[in-house]
Order: C-alpha cells, then sequence, then structure tokens
C-alpha cells in the first residue's frame, strides 16, 4: 500500500492561513475564558460563591461526568488551573508549540480542552451557554490541525466545516421554526434593544428605519440558511478534486467555499459590532477560515503564497486523524437529526465530552426589555419606624442602586463594549428579569449585604465604597432606547418606567432568619 500518496491526498497545502487564524484565534478564546473563569468562578461558584461547586459535586452532581474535579475541588486549585491554561494558551497564541513536532500543539489543545470540559459542568447555570460548548469543540478539533512543518490535514478541515454548518444553519432552523418575527423579517425591530448585553453601537443600530431592519434579517437569512450549505458543499468538492487532472475545480470550488465564509464572517462582524455575545461571534469568525483558501488569498493579496512546500506528514498523525474522523461522523448522527427535527433542541450536547453538538439562538426575540435594579439603604439610626413600609424601613429618597459592569442600569451610561469576555452575571440578571429565577439571587442580596470584597468586585459600581448596607431590595424597570430627540433633550440612552417590586426590602438579619427557617 503506497502510504505516501494516501497521505498526501489527506494533506490541504493551500490552507495555511486556515490552520494559523484557527490555532492563534482558538487559543485566544481559551484565553480569555479562563482568565472570566479565573476572575469571576470563585465570587459566582467556589467556596463561598453564590452557587458553591463543592456543594455540587457533594449532591452528586458530577455523577458519570467527566471532570477532574470529581476527586477535588478549592478555590486555590482552579485559580492554578486558570493560570496554567492561560500560558498555554497564550503560547499557542504566540505559535510556540506550533514550532515543534505535531504531538506539541495537539498535546496543548487537548489540556485546555480536558480543564474547561472539567470546569463546565461545576459551572452550572452560569455556565450553561451555548458558547461554552463551541469552545470545547472546537478546541478538541484545532488540536488536530498539526505543526508548521507538516500540511495542515484535509479531514480536520472538514470537521470544522461541519461544525460551522450545524452551528449557522442550526441556528437559521432554530429561526424559521421559532418567533413568527423571523418569518415576517420584524426580529431586529427588536433585538438591538432587547438583546441581553447591549453594545456601544446597539441603540444606533436600533434608531435605524424599517427597511434596513427588514434587510438584516434577509441578510441573516442568507447567512445561515443559504451559505452553510454552499460552504459544506463546495468545501467536500474542493478536496475531492484537489489533485490530479480536477484541480482547476478544485480551485474554483475553493473559492466558492471561501466566499460563503467571507459572507458568515461579515455577518458574524456585524454582530460583533452591535452586541456582546461573549465569544460567539469571535469564535464563529475564527472557525469559518476553515473554508478560506490559500489560492483565494493570494489572488486579492499577492504577497500571500498561494501554496507552500512541507514535510512528509507522519503516518501515525494521519491515521490518527483519519480514525478520530471517522467517529465523529457517528458522533454527530444525532445532532444531523436534530437539524431535521421539529423538536429541535438549542445548544444541546449529545455526549459526555461536549462533541458533535446543537448549536442555536434567538429562536423568538423579546419584544420589551425588563431589567432588575437593586439597590440599597444605609444605615441610619435616627430613622424613624413606619409600620406601613415595616420596622425601620428607608425613605424613597435613600435607596441608591448598584452598578453592573455590562447590563444596563445608569438611564445615561452608553453601553460597553466586553465581547468576547464573558460577564456571567450580568447575563444571568438579563435571564432573572425574563422569569428565570433560582436560588443564586437571593444569595448575591445577602452577599451585598455583607459588603463582601469578592462579590462587589463583579459589579461596576458600588454605592458604599466597601461599607455594608442596612437594607438591600430589588425592582423591575422597563426599558427602551431613547429617540434621537429625547435624547438631545435629556442627555439619556436609556428610558426607563417602574414596573414594581422584585424582592422587597431585606436586612442581613432577615436573609439569616430566613436561612434558618429553611
Amino acid at each position: 500500500m503506497d502510504w505516501s500518496a494516501i497521505i498526501a491526498w489527506l494533506d490541504a497545502p493551500h490552507a495555511e492561513l486556515a490552520r494559523q487564524v484557527l490555532q492563534r484565534g482558538t487559543a485566544a478564546i481559551f484565553a480569555v475564558a479562563f482568565t472570566s473563569t479565573l476572575l469571576q468562578f470563585p465570587a459566582l461558584l467556589g467556596e463561598r460563591g453564590l452557587s458553591p461547586a463543592p456543594r455540587y459535586i457533594a449532591a452528586g452532581g458530577l455523577d458519570g461526568v467527566p471532570s477532574i474535579f470529581r476527586w477535588h475541588y478549592s478555590d486555590r486549585m482552579l485559580r492554578i488551573l486558570c493560570l496554567v491554561c492561560i500560558a498555554i494558551a497564550l503560547a499557542l497564541v504566540a505559535g510556540v508549540p506550533q514550532l515543534g513536532p505535531p504531538w506539541l500543539p495537539m498535546l496543548g489543545f487537548l489540556v485546555l480542552w480536558a480543564v474547561y470540559l472539567s470546569i463546565l459542568p461545576i459551572g452550572q447555570v452560569f455556565y450553561g451557554f451555548g458558547w461554552e460548548l463551541l469552545l470545547c469543540e472546537a478546541g478538541f478539533l484545532v488540536a488536530l490541525l498539526g505543526s508548521n512543518a507538516t500540511a495542515p490535514p484535509t479531514l480536520t478541515l472538514l470537521l470544522v466545516v461541519w461544525l460551522v454548518f450545524r452551528l449557522e444553519f442550526g441556528a437559521g432552523m432554530i429561526k424559521l421554526r421559532g418567533g413568527r418575527e423571523w418569518r415576517d423579517l420584524t426580529a431586529l425591530m427588536f433585538h438591538h434593544e432587547t438583546q441581553p448585553m447591549p453594545g456601544p453601537f446597539s441603540r444606533w443600530a436600533h434608531l435605524a428605519p424599517a427597511w434596513w431592519h427588514r434587510l438584516e434579517v434577509v441578510g441573516n437569512h442568507v447567512a445561515q440558511l443559504v451559505a452553510p450549505w454552499v460552504l459544506l458543499v463546495a468545501a467536500i468538492g474542493a478536496i475531492g478534486t484537489a489533485t490530479g487532472p480536477a484541480e482547476g475545480v478544485s480551485a474554483v470550488l475553493a473559492a466558492i467555499a471561501t466566499t460563503a465564509a467571507a459572507i458568515m464572517i461579515l455577518t458574524q462582524g456585524w454582530l460583533v459590532l452591535t452586541g456582546n455575545f461573549a465569544w460567539l461571534n469571535w469564535l464563529t469568525i475564527v472557525m469559518a477560515f476553515a473554508a478560506v483558501d490559500d489560492r483565494v488569498v493570494a489572488w486579492a493579496v499577492p504577497a500571500w503564497p498561494s501554496t507552500r512546500a512541507y514535510q512528509p506528514t507522519e503516518v501515525w498523525f494521519s491515521i490518527l486523524v483519519a480514525l478520530i474522523f471517522v467517529v465523529y461522523l457517528w458522533l454527530s448522527i444525532p445532532s444531523a437529526r436534530n437539524l431535521a427535527s421539529r423538536r429541535q433542541l438549542m445548544n444541546a450536547s449529545f455526549n459526555r465530552l461536549r462533541l458533535a453538538n446543537a448549536y442555536g439562538a434567538f429562536g423568538t426575540v423579546t419584544k420589551v426589555r425588563d431589567e432588575i435594579v437593586i439597590e440599597g439603604a444605609p444605615f441610619d439610626e435616627t430613622r424613624p419606624s413606619d409600620k406601613s413600609r415595616g420596622a425601620d424601613a428607608p425613605g424613597r429618597d435613600e435607596w441608591v442602586e448598584y452598578g453592573f459592569k455590562g447590563k444596563p442600569g445608569d438611564v445615561r451610561r452608553v453601553p460597553g463594549w466586553f465581547a468576547p469576555y464573558h460577564l456571567r452575571l450580568d447575563w444571568l440578571m438579563w435571564f432573572l428579569a425574563l422569569g428565570q429565577r433560582g436560588p443564586w439571587f437571593r444569595v448575591l442580596l445577602e452577599r451585598l449585604l455583607e459588603a463582601d470584597a469578592p462579590t462587589l468586585r463583579l459589579l461596576g459600581h458600588d454605592p458604599f465604597g466597601g461599607e455594608r448596607p442596612e437594607w438591600v431590595r430589588a425592582r423591575v424597570y422597563r426599558y427602551r432606547f431613547a429617540t434621537r430627540v429625547e435624547h438631545r433633550a435629556t442627555g439619556q440612552v436609556w428610558m426607563r418606567e417602574e414596573r414594581g417590586l422584585l424582592v422587597a426590602p431585606m436586612r442581613l438579619r432577615d436573609a439569616s432568619a430566613e436561612q434558618r427557617r429553611d
């Protein structure tokens, strides 16, 4: 058997830009993700977090789940792992492991994948987002791209293209099967205003005319329902005709696949510009580069070589990639069925390794925006007792608001730009306003009453400067973007009106007494 010919067919000599973007881009996202975990996990889920991971583990939350924390968890251990993984990720961004043999970058990415895979289940609701699954799957696949000395493996690139197809087409089908607003082209008349974490250009996008919003939806449907099929079919065809007399056909198909990828990249870029979806859009852009062909890049940028000379790929590495490719196709059967199902699952995993997942987002778009505003009142020994409001309850003018880093609060503040960094508490506050309450919120209020320093670091503004308040409460407000006329008159970015009380005024002793009753 001519192994050299087979291995040569499995190489992709026109995909060096794709490999560099995939490896370095995915590693950069891992660095951001582990930094987010390092800075937020202990306060949210640590030994004294809002939803402690040790308690979750003791209750059997990791039974049957692959995680190194099944044997031991401590905040110190988590921080050490995050620092090690950040160092590995930055080395991969710099391209240092890629200078060695193929197993070296593979080992680096597999370490990142295994550690993050271990964190996901103990992250509970704070890690229950589709982009967490996406990062795990991307990290595993990119581990199979080899090093700079040998050509990128064709089968690995095909698996990444298959990931992009599931990611984009799954999101498109979720929308078609979801709210009517995606079918009547009105979804983006609401989305920019009601999305979980608006950005600095979200108000500008929201105030665009109706015809533009309809055009946005049409563009979204093209990028998510048409382009993925073009990408998948053209990429497979380009690989199938890469050698021999059909090489010219391969170049044409590669150009078509690159064009489809460019459509997705531009669409995702618009989402990056107008929102904050952690690393979802950023990582989608990175993954779409799997279909970008060096021959097309060289046509646009002549300084970029259309092909390169590589050392022969080691037989063991090609065999490993081929075996994983076959297994991955088998693992993909449930997700392929899910794409065709009328009861399509969104952001679901069908195996313990979080591979070949189902993706999708925003099947429906909320039409109004409610925000939970947490307020506190200071200690005041002179405050009179008012039985109508409860013993010693503060008056209306004594309440001041806590500010969050990302979510709307101060009506004059322009929303910030945080992605790809993930503000996990802010995101959960958005779901809280939709009615998805959890025990973590009551604990958050208790931590504010204690002026718990790690919890306060999760916020953007503490009106008490690290001192304890006597009271806290939570109110619901209806928010909307100010019109241009309103903005000129008031200087406000947001207009809001009160909708009621979510949590009545409470003191620390009230929370402690309730905890004892529970």
